[in-house]
């Protein structure tokens, strides 16, 4: 317990000169502005949090998983006794429950191309081909066919236009003022887990995030996910309305805890290192959202050219005392510091408050510690920068001798 303490001890010391990773965004270990609900507010803005809801749906299926495991093992069976062909399947391909389930002490991951039956070989071969997984994050991937439930498509059936990255969403167009939803993250107990759950557990992710638009039942919103062709799931032969009875059902119910595994992989690396650091550089160094921060542009042009109307009155009308003259620096002042904020994306005076934009013209509180320190120093630099600019501009226009026209 003294160990454990301690290192907490070290990891909050550690966090203070530092800004905090994505994994413990995703973990919740981080506070604003920097948190898992601001960063799902900047995937909001570019219209792809279905990405990070796919991943936090995903995680709680295997959450869902792991449970149904652990009541197993509570209830004195073993997975082998209670499942015997997903032990077989997780002896052959690997599981990532692999320590839940008894099959490796050490724990450990399944490859991420094992994702059964349901991809086909050319799919593999695609998978194959990319080879480097980053290369294949940044650049389109060639187009293949969706097959929903039942149905067949025709050789040289056009495709509607779909994604060739994850955050280039077709058919989507980024929100500014929808309303947040954060995805469940806590699974409802009210009676013992059935694999029937998991099915319907995994059903619904497919339906939601990787099914072809239009297929899903009942769906009145598309939320399909890209996902390059090698990982694309292109049909769900299972239903969570009855059991599985033929022998192929049940071979394939056996892929439902490992069957979104990696494709959740594919969506973390790909907003680790595509969304993630414009996320931190956004809030990080940062405290306007791109509506407060275009405001603040048009509010600067339109303060800067009634100060300059002023300013060139003064001059031509060679208005007397001269030092009237000083109190353009308001104006200049006020439209320099929209200016520069609109530039730097940052409000100082929101920082010395200790208040960062989550929506528009909306403010939390700033308290992830190294962040704050971040904001602070740049709060500075930019009011020097507005200060000494304000300076200059107001000596100008009170040192140019008056000439009345």
């Amino acid at each position: 317990m003294d160990d454990e303490q301690r290192r907490q001890d070290d990891w909050a010391k550690e966090r203070k000169h530092r800004l905090p990773t994505f994994q413990e965004v995703l973990s919740r270990r981080t506070r604003p502005p920097v948190d898992l609900f601001m960063f799902y507010l900047f995937l909001q803005r570019e219209g792809a949090e279905d990405i990070l809801d796919f991943w936090l749906d995903v995680q709680q299926h295997e959450n869902l998983c792991r449970a149904y495991f652990k009541d197993v093992r509570k209830s004195g069976r073993t997975i082998r006794e209670d499942w015997p062909e997903y032990w077989d399947y997780a002896r052959r391909r690997g599981s990532i429950y692999g320590t839940v389930v008894g099959l490796n002490p050490h724990g450990g991951k399944r490859s991420t191309t094992s994702t059964g039956d349901l991809l086909s070989e050319q799919d593999r071969q695609n998978l194959a081909a990319t080879g480097d997984e980053k290369v294949a994050m940044r650049s389109p991937s060639p187009r293949m066919t969706s097959v929903s439930p039942g149905e067949h498509t025709a050789v040289g059936t056009a495709e509607p236009p779909r994604s060739s990255t994850p955050f280039s969403l077709s058919r989507r167009t980024p929100t500014l003022f929808k309303r947040a939803s954060r995805a469940p993250t806590i699974i409802p107990r009210s009676q013992a887990i059935t694999r029937q759950d998991l099915i319907a557990s995994a059903e619904r992710i497919y339906y939601r995030y990787l099914s072809p638009a239009g297929t899903a039942p009942g769906a009145t919103e598309n939320h399909e996910i890209y996902l390059p062709p090698a990982l694309r799931i292109h049909s769900f032969p299972l239903s969570s309305s009855h059991e599985p009875k033929s022998q192929s059902e049940i071979a394939l119910m056996a892929q439902i805890p490992d069957m979104f595994h990696a494709q959740k992989e594919y969506c973390y690396r790909a907003m680790e290192q595509d969304a993630f650091p414009r996320f931190l550089r956004a809030k990080a160094f940062g405290n306007l959202t791109p509506v407060s921060a275009l405001v603040r542009l048009i509010a600067g042009l339109v303060i800067l050219w009634i100060g300059l109307a002023v300013g060139f009155s003064l001059i031509f009308l060679d208005v007397q005392p001269k030092s009237k003259r000083f109190f353009l620096f308001i104006p200049y002042t006020l439209a320099i510091l929209f200016l520069v904020s609109h530039q730097y994306e940052l409000d100082p005076i929101l920082v010395f408050f200790g208040q960062s934009e989550s929506t528009p013209f909306r403010t939390l509180r700033i308290r992830e510690p190294y962040v704050k320190k971040l904001l602070l120093g740049r709060a500075i630099w930019v009011s020097v920068l507005v200060a000494a600019c304000s300076v200059a501009l107001t000596m100008i226009f009170w040192a140019v001798p008056g000439h009345r026209l």
